[in-house]
C-alpha cells in the first residue's frame, strides 16, 4: 500500500513550512521526509547522510525531528514530475511521507495538504494553488482569502492542536481508497 503523503506548502520562503513539518514528523516518527529546494539547472536527489545533517539545514532540522529519512530533492522545476516519483518510490516502505515545497507539492498530488501562511508578504500564485487545496491552513493573524470551506484552520497560537488535527485526517485517509500517481 502507498505510505500517506502530507505536502507542505506555504504562502512564500520564511512562512513556516520547515517548523510544521517537524511538528508532523514528531507526532508520526519514523515517517520519511522530502525536502525541496528549486534550482535553475541541474537535478539530484540527496541521500547522503553527511549532507542531510549538514549543520543549519532544514533536512537536518527533519531529521532530528524524528524522520526515519530525509531525501533532499534538488531541481528546476520542469524535472519534478519525474522526480518526485523516484523520491518517493525511494520511501514507499515507511508508513508515511512529509514533503516541504510549493512545487514539490503540486507535483506529488498528496493525501494532505497543509498551507502555511506567513505575514508581510503576499503569495505568489503557486502558493495560491496550494491553498486552493490545503486540507489543514495555519495563518498569523487573520485566514488568508480562499480558503478552502472544507479546511481546517488553526491559528500560530494554536498550532498545538495539529497533531490531533492530522492524526483525524491521517486515519481517514487510511481508510479511504488511497490517490493513484
Amino acid at each position: 500500500m502507498r505510505p500517506v503523503i502530507i505536502g507542505i506548502g506555504g504562502s512564500h520562503s520564511g512562512a513556516g513550512k520547515t517548523q510544521v513539518a517537524t511538528l508532523v514528523l514528531r507526532t508520526f516518527r519514523g515517517w520519511g521526509a522530502i525536502k525541496y529546494t528549486k534550482t535553475d539547472f541541474y537535478a539530484s536527489i540527496v541521500d547522503d547522510e553527511r549532507v542531510i545533517a549538514e549543520e543549519g539545514k532544514d533536512t537536518r532540522k527533519l531529521l532530528e525531528a524524528g524522520a526515519g529519512k530525509v531525501l533532499w530533492v534538488k531541481s528546476p522545476f520542469s524535472e519534478l514530475n519525474e522526480l518526485m516519483p523516484m523520491a518517493i518510490s525511494m520511501l514507499s516502505h515507511l508508513e508515511g511521507i512529509v514533503i516541504e515545497g510549493n512545487s514539490a507539492v503540486e507535483t506529488a498530488r498528496p493525501d494532505i495538504v497543509i498551507f502555511v501562511c506567513g505575514s508581510g508578504k503576499s503569495a505568489k500564485e503557486s502558493a495560491q494553488r496550494i491553498l486552493r487545496s490545503a486540507d489543514v491552513v495555519i495563518f498569523d493573524t487573520e485566514k488568508p482569502p480562499g480558503v478552502p470551506r472544507r479546511a481546517i484552520l488553526l491559528g500560530r497560537d494554536n498550532l498545538g492542536d495539529l497533531p490531533r488535527c492530522l492524526s483525524g485526517l491521517v486515519k481517514r485517509r487510511e481508510k479511504a481508497a488511497p490517490r493513484s500517481h
